[in-house]
């Protein structure tokens, strides 16, 4: 036990991001993205075993016997709050740790544009952080609920899997339930929600068809729902959401979401030029507008690029005008952004007056 909170601690002094316990591995840190091993000897499937289980509650351990892997919450003294991930890979037991920030930095620390908060002053509807595993949507969905908090007089409730920041109350008051804990699912949590009086709703992910009709149904009837997908950008987060739904009901989710859906945050971490320490968050903004609408209902999702980029106005941008502008600032490399990209040649037409001025 002692050893794993050394381990632990190791990731909060090396500013890491993530612990990992493997079979034949020594226990490794993720650090701006790369994976380093602390110097000791490979763990054994008896030294994960008994090290993961020695971090979990009774009910944890049933569960996990039960179902073969398990999301957990973590506080360790002195060190901070970690998320983790216990599981099963070819009969042993393993596990990742995910070091939660002791404060929630604001949206602009965080790397986002000003109009994220535009739509946290949304009084109704549904929002979308979506990116891939990693890449910082817990703390911008965290970020939002502080923000809204410190701004407006009501009731925030999030359902999460596990908790991972913990709100102070704010203008707001924030009930935080946690899954396995404080309710047995996500739509029954949802459901049991819509009688507490909220003015936000807080879904840490929609992971299936009942979470995602039920965070729909709370969207059309004057609450703020914000949640998570693990899609890389907006027409995937569209596409996913109707896809979902067997084919006779999907008309009905489209017409929901055309009604219901107020827009989409994609986010991924890229490393910092430099060498410098850290990632710097490249993001774009789909706002619903009458064209989006239009185009969702037809379901032409290959036209939602073209229409951020003329949407610029109401707020919106595409990754590769988020890209191009990094670069500019010097803040990513050219050759990681060209790896990024949605349509290199755009970046590219994009960059390439700067870079002449700057030649000149």
């Amino acid at each position: 036990m002692n050893d794993v909170i050394d381990w632990l601690r190791a990731v909060k002094d090396q500013e890491g991001s993530d612990l990992h316990l493997t079979v034949a591995k020594a226990p490794l840190i993720r650090i701006d993205g790369e994976l380093r091993e602390l110097d000791m000897a490979p763990l054994s499937a008896e030294d994960c075993r008994e090290t993961i289980l020695s971090l979990l509650t009774e009910r944890q351990r049933a569960e996990l016997e039960k179902t073969l892997e398990l999301d957990f919450a973590l506080a360790v003294e002195g060190v901070g709050r970690f998320r983790g991930n216990a599981h099963f890979n070819r009969g042993t037991i393993q596990a990742a740790f995910r070091l939660i920030a002791d404060e929630v930095p604001s949206m602009m620390e965080l790397g986002h544009r000003p109009f994220l908060q535009n739509l946290c002053d949304m009084r109704e509807g549904l929002i979308l952080v979506t990116g891939i595993t990693g890449s910082g949507k817990s703390t911008t969905l965290a970020s939002m609920v502080e923000y809204i908090s410190r701004r407006r007089s009501g009731v925030i409730i999030s359902i999460e899997d596990p908790i991972e920041y913990i709100f102070k109350h704010g203008r707001s008051i924030v009930k935080q339930r946690e899954l396995g804990v404080d309710t047995h699912s996500f739509s029954a949590a949802l459901r049991q929600a819509l009688r507490q009086d909220p003015d936000v709703i807080l879904v840490s992910e929609l992971r299936d068809l009942e979470t995602i009709r039920t965070a729909v149904t709370a969207a059309e009837t004057g609450h703020l729902v914000i949640s998570t997908l693990h899609t890389i950008d907006a027409a995937k987060s569209l596409d996913r959401m109707i896809d979902v739904f067997p084919g006779d009901q999907q008309p009905q989710i489209i017409a929901q979401l055309a009604n219901a859906l107020k827009g989409v945050v994609s986010q991924r971490l890229l490393p910092h030029a430099k060498e410098t320490k850290g990632r710097v968050l490249a993001s774009e903004i789909m706002v619903m507008n009458h064209a989006v609408r239009s185009v969702l209902r037809s379901r032409k999702f290959e036209q939602i690029p073209g229409l951020m980029q003329i949407g610029t106005g109401e707020g919106m941008h595409t990754l590769d005008e988020c890209l191009s502008d990094l670069v500019l600032e010097e803040k990513i490399t050219l050759e990681e952004a060209m790896s990024h990209a949605r349509d290199p040649h755009v970046l590219e037409a994009r960059l390439t007056p700067a870079t002449s001025r700057r030649s000149a």
